[in-house]
This record gives C-alpha cells, structure tokens and sequence, in this order.
C-alpha cells in the first residue's frame, strides 16, 4: 500500500500524542494515538531527535534515517493509519547500523496493529 507521509505541526497534537500508548525499544521511543481531526488516508508521523543527542548533523541524519525507513514500511507493511504516531530517537540510533534499525522498527510496527 502506498500512503504520503503527513508531518504533525500543532503543539496540541504533539501533547495529544504523548499522553497516548508508547512502545520503547533501545532505538526509539514510538507514542501513537487516533487523533479525530487528522486524515486517515495518510501516514500521520512526525520525528524528533532531541539537542541531547548532538549538533544538527547528527540530528538531521538520524530524521533522514527514519523517515526513509518508514517510507519502506508504508510500502512492504500495513500500518495502521488511523493512529498518529510520533518517534522520538534515543542516541543509540546514530551508530547502529541501518538495517538493525529497520528490523526494529518494523517488528514494532507490527506490534501496534
């Protein structure tokens, strides 16, 4: 299935999110909740990778990570897109190799369904 990622961009919704369900693992820390007012026929997602974890380089990489990888699995899985998701990055994620990362992900993924 093919879907467009659609980013979050209210604080309402970040807060919203948060006091949703959470899924951690040593890479990621994935809140997701159904949000009423969000369309359902896209991808609902947005990441972050906080200051602690290093300058903007760093930062920036590790989003570009994610969101490819969530690209594949928008392709190769069936995510439930009723739910807003949100990915925080632990600092584990910058030196790990991709593909661990990716089999993380989608075992999580799977879970939420």
């Amino acid at each position: 299935m093919k879907s467009k990622i659609n980013s979050l961009s209210k604080n309402e919704d970040f807060k919203s999110i948060l006091s949703g369900k959470k899924i951690s693992n040593k890479y990621l820390t994935i809140f997701f909740k159904k949000l009423s007012d969000k369309d359902h026929k896209k991808l609902n997602i947005s990441f972050v990778a906080k200051k602690k974890i290093g300058n903007a380089i760093k930062r920036n990489k590790i989003k570009r990570r994610l969101r490819n990888i969530m690209n594949d699995a928008a392709k190769k899985i069936d995510l439930n897109l009723k739910y807003c998701y949100l990915l925080i990055a632990k600092i584990s994620v910058l030196n790990e190799p991709y593909e661990n990362i990716k089999q993380t992900l989608f075992n999580d993924f799977e879970k939420i369904k």
